[in-house]
């Protein structure tokens, strides 16, 4: 088939949505289609248009399903559409309706939508592939935490630098922080907190793959959203072996579960402070983080993702 993956974010920038729509168009070429990228639908002839975010693609879903209502269209929920969008915004709404498959990047994303959507959502698990960097050992003079996210108020950036503050002077945590600044407040914000913090550093936008070493060479991730579809460097660090902290939001259940041990409350910076320096004193509570990531590994394979996408293709093929 010819498609058309309509991703509403300029590919120069490397955001989550650029990384979703490059890893989709290599996965949909391997299974022998013809992939191109665009930000809007341009009116081109294709077999099936696959959209991210619902709100924001509007305008190309609309377009699309007016020009080729006998053509399958695929709709990608981001959390903005689940947790904000398709609640307030009827455009949002009626993609969800207009779309022959929803495609959500967790299964909790189906409690929020009408259960007469159900029966055409399928949810793709986001892959990553492994990256094996010396695997940074717990007792380490230094234990590493990194945040990797934009400066951006929905990713509540800085709050594993508040918790930080609140780590005694013995503490061996150094946060590392990978973003690019979209608020000049919170870049204003972040540059302060490096003066005062010492704990803290933000290094500013790395590219992925720079990013991902990062990742993979540090004790633990930090995630600290308050709202998310599902997340890209949540997939990357399960498959690299990198335990995790997270803000208990359904975006991140939805993957870790929620038995998981390593939630805090969202914006709670105490109960965050109290887990990092659980995480660098009790060698035990570490091994249960890092096993439980380990579990789910194979929820984030690249094989895994290839055959749902296969099996969803094959459901709608023309």
């Amino acid at each position: 088939m010819k498609i058309q993956l309509v991703t509403p974010a300029p590919l120069r920038f490397n955001n989550g949505n650029k990384i979703t729509a490059l890893r989709w168009a290599g996965i949909l070429r391997k299974l022998g289609h013809r992939v191109s990228i665009t930000q809007h639908y341009d009116g081109k002839p294709c077999d099936l248009l696959i959209a991210l975010h619902a709100r924001r693609s509007y305008q190309s879903i609309e377009r699309f399903y007016d020009n080729h209502p006998e053509l399958p269209l695929v709709v990608v929920l981001t959390g903005t559409d689940l947790y904000k969008d398709i609640r307030v915004d009827a455009n949002a709404r009626r993609s969800l309706e207009l779309a022959t498959r929803v495609v959500a990047l967790q299964k909790l994303a189906l409690a929020e939508l009408p259960k007469r959507l159900h029966s055409k959502t399928r949810v793709i698990y986001q892959s990553a592939p492994p990256v094996r960097n010396r695997a940074a050992p717990w007792s380490d003079a230094k234990f590493k935490a990194c945040v990797i996210g934009h400066l951006r108020a929905e990713k509540d950036p800085l709050r594993t630098a508040l918790a930080a503050r609140r780590l005694p002077a013995a503490s061996r945590i150094h946060v590392t922080h990978i973003g690019r600044a979209l608020d000049e407040a919170l870049e204003r914000r972040a540059r302060a907190e490096m003066k005062r913090n010492l704990r803290y550093r933000w290094i500013g936008e790395l590219s992925h793959g720079k990013a991902r070493r990062v990742l993979a060479e540090s004790h633990l991730l930090v995630i600290t959203s308050r709202m998310e579809g599902s997340s890209n460097v949540l997939s990357e660090a399960l498959a690299s072996g990198v335990p995790v902290l997270a803000s208990k939001i359904p975006g991140l259940m939805g993957t870790l579960g929620n038995a998981y041990p390593g939630f805090f409350p969202v914006g709670d910076t105490p109960a965050l402070a109290r887990l990092l320096r659980r995480t660098e004193t009790d060698a035990n509570f570490y091994l249960s983080l890092k096993s439980a990531c380990r579990s789910l590994s194979p929820m984030v394979s690249p094989n895994r993702e290839r055959t749902v996408w296969r099996r969803l293709l094959n459901e709608i093929k023309v």
